[in-house]
């Protein structure tokens, strides 16, 4: 069996040493928890500074974390997560820019945003033949999967913000909605013997509103449908959870994937 090596002369992540964790029920959790930090992060930052610095230091963030991911030669917990974090503030950033800056009403971005996430998918199973995250082990299958995530993360946002308020549900409606939207390719994959990609891929869409909807439910004023506590608190214990589940990850390595073993060259 050969091991995993690195590209001569380049920093990025090793070749075969795979790139994601293992899907669990932590993965799930660490995701949720993400997609409701970014959304209360992203909403608290552009409210205490300028938005054009908050965005420019959200795009910022989101670059050296994914920087530190790729020249990480395999999967880390913090790394990984660190770089999650970054796509759900820019993402949301994103999102909420096209909107508020350009006046792209929410149906209009979520409709770009899920054109704009199928055209990755495209040329991502075009290239590869594959969208399994569990083939994620060379730079370029990478690169397509967190395209993949910056993708779904404002395409949900743009989902949350659209039953929201274009709708009229409110944020715990729509979070509701979104709890009972995910439920659906749990069961297809649990019951109904979906292919796995596709119940995952359906999964992770909808974990960034039901996220955002929630964050935005316990951060946002009463006058608006909210509980009032403040992004900036909601933004602060949803970081410590997150630190906290990483840590364990890390300390206990429950979510790494065993990586196949790899028959010699030329045999």
């Amino acid at each position: 069996m050969t091991s995993p090596t690195r590209h001569s002369g380049s920093w990025l992540t090793t070749r075969g040493a795979l790139r994601v964790p293992q899907i669990t029920v932590a993965f799930w959790v660490v995701k949720g928890l993400s997609t409701a930090m970014g959304e209360a992060t992203s909403d608290y930052l552009v409210g205490v500074m300028a938005p054009p610095v908050a965005v420019l230091l959200g795009f910022a963030g989101f670059v050296v974390a994914l920087v530190v991911q790729f020249r990480t030669a395999r999967y880390r917990a913090w790394s990984y997560w660190s770089a999650v974090v970054g796509v759900g503030v820019f993402g949301t950033m994103a999102a909420d820019v096209l909107h508020v800056a350009v006046g792209v009403s929410y149906t209009a971005s979520s409709l770009l945003y899920a054109i704009m996430l199928l055209a990755v998918f495209a040329v991502w199973r075009a290239c590869e033949n594959t969208l399994s995250i569990h083939s994620v082990d060379t730079p370029r299958r990478e690169a397509f999967y967190w395209a993949a995530v910056v993708a779904t993360f404002a395409m949900g946002t743009a989902l949350g913000d659209l039953t929201a308020f274009t709708l009229h549900l409110g944020y715990f409606t729509s979070a509701a909605l979104f709890a009972a939207l995910i439920a659906v390719p749990a069961v297809g994959y649990r019951w109904l013997r979906w292919n796995p990609v596709l119940a995952f891929w359906a999964s992770y869409v909808v974990t960034r509103p039901l996220g955002a909807s929630l964050a935005d439910g316990l951060g946002k004023p009463k006058s608006t449908g909210g509980l009032g506590l403040g992004d900036g608190p909601v933004a602060l214990v949803l970081t410590l959870m997150i630190a906290g589940m990483v840590a364990y990850l890390s300390a206990t390595r429950s979510d790494v994937q065993r990586e196949p073993a790899r028959e010699p060259v030329g045999a």
